[in-house]
């Protein structure tokens, strides 16, 4: 008898084709294929510079999710330390050589592409978490010394999105630690203890922020506060999400949008574009097909039998959904604005890349399901 490991690690391409999770395949292709007519909305109609670079990136990392989910799962745990050590030494280059753009230093330039090495850092936690505790028992989770190691791979990254300074994407890599932590086992009580030392502390780290952020949380609280300054982005975004109605004002026709009341609409506020053009019903179909894909996700880990893919799955499912819920919360007023783009939907290379990348590793769980991990 053949072992499930050998078996599995000679799949063919046509055997992995085959494999492929098609609901999750096609609901990302779809989300996809919504993201270009929404991209050539923001540019007036016109296949500009927006709608052409959106397109080609996401030929590319759609290409790039495929490829990925054909390495076999075995590959991203032996390669999750340097993957994760490497996306660190990137954000320390980014604080001393990244570009500098509209106050914040976020970015390398590779030529081909300005990474933005903190979206690659949202996948890399997780796969380095996951490993992490793949390799230790259930009864070890709990001891001190276990917690050690994962809080700092937590902090470290975290402590130098903020400085550079990316609030909104270092409390995203944070959400995405603590819930592979949380689904290792790790009791409660030391989430409690972590809470009350950041309330604790939040009024210190509030004297470190700087005044748009600030403002930022001000405006929350009270949106009227300045209309025309902090407040002027939530405010037309509401504007523009209420009056596209039921069924919304048309594609194209969004008047909030093409009249330029609505700044950033190509990257974080795409969401209000499009359900001002398509309403309350486009929005819901939105919704679902992110919906879909965190199901699926959530389906692969329930299936895959060890416990770095299924660890990897379950925080990956509930760390996308959780970026889908901050911008579309962000945009209705709900939460404060941090700069979470809307995954896949949003214009933005280096994120869109990171949440490919992230899709195919979820896939290559499934197409690798019983291959012996470690």
């Amino acid at each position: 008898m053949f072992k499930t490991g050998s078996i599995q690690s000679h799949l063919t391409l046509r055997d992995k084709i085959f494999s492929l999770d098609p609901i999750l395949f096609f609901s990302v292709l779809i989300i996809g294929i919504i993201s270009m007519f929404a991209m050539y909305s923001t540019d007036g109609g016109q296949f500009a510079y927006h709608t052409k670079s959106h397109i080609l990136r996401f030929l590319v990392f759609f290409g790039l999710f495929i490829v990925v989910s054909f390495f076999q799962s075995n590959f991203w745990y032996n390669s999750s330390t340097i993957i994760y050590l490497l996306i660190l030494i990137l954000l320390i280059f980014v604080k001393y050589i990244g570009l500098t753009a509209s106050g914040s230093q976020r970015w390398l330039d590779l030529y081909f592409i300005n990474l933005q090495p903190s979206e690659l850092m949202k996948i890399a936690l997780i796969l380095f978490l996951a490993k992490y505790y793949h390799r230790i028992s259930t009864g070890d989770v709990n001891r001190t010394r276990y917690l050690i190691q994962p809080i700092l791979a937590l902090i470290f990254p975290v402590i130098l999105v903020i400085t550079q300074p990316d609030l909104g994407t270092a409390f995203l890599i944070g959400v995405g630690g603590i819930i592979v932590i949380w689904l290792s086992g790790v009791k409660f009580k030391f989430f409690a203890y972590l809470s009350i030392a950041f309330i604790a502390i939040a009024p210190v780290a509030v004297s470190f922020l700087k005044p748009y952020q600030k403002a930022r949380i001000l405006t929350f609280f009270d949106p009227g506060r300045d209309p025309l300054g902090a407040g002027y982005q939530i405010t037309q975004s509401k504007i523009a999400i209420g009056s596209g109605g039921l069924f919304g004002k048309g594609f194209l026709n969004g008047s909030q949008s093409y009249l330029d009341y609505l700044p950033e609409k190509h990257t974080d506020f795409i969401f209000t574009l499009f359900s001002e053009e398509f309403g309350f019903f486009g929005s819901c179909i939105i919704l679902l097909l992110y919906i879909i894909i965190t199901y699926r996700l959530v389906h692969i880990g329930n299936i895959v039998r060890d416990t770095f893919g299924k660890l990897y799955c379950y925080s990956f499912a509930t760390a996308f959904f959780t970026y889908v819920a901050i911008n579309m919360g962000m945009v209705l007023g709900l939460v404060p604005i941090v700069g979470a783009p809307l995954p896949i939907l949003s214009y933005g290379g280096s994120s869109m890349m990171a949440i490919m990348i992230g899709l195919g590793i979820a896939m290559s769980c499934k197409i690798h399901k019983d291959q012996t991990i470690g």
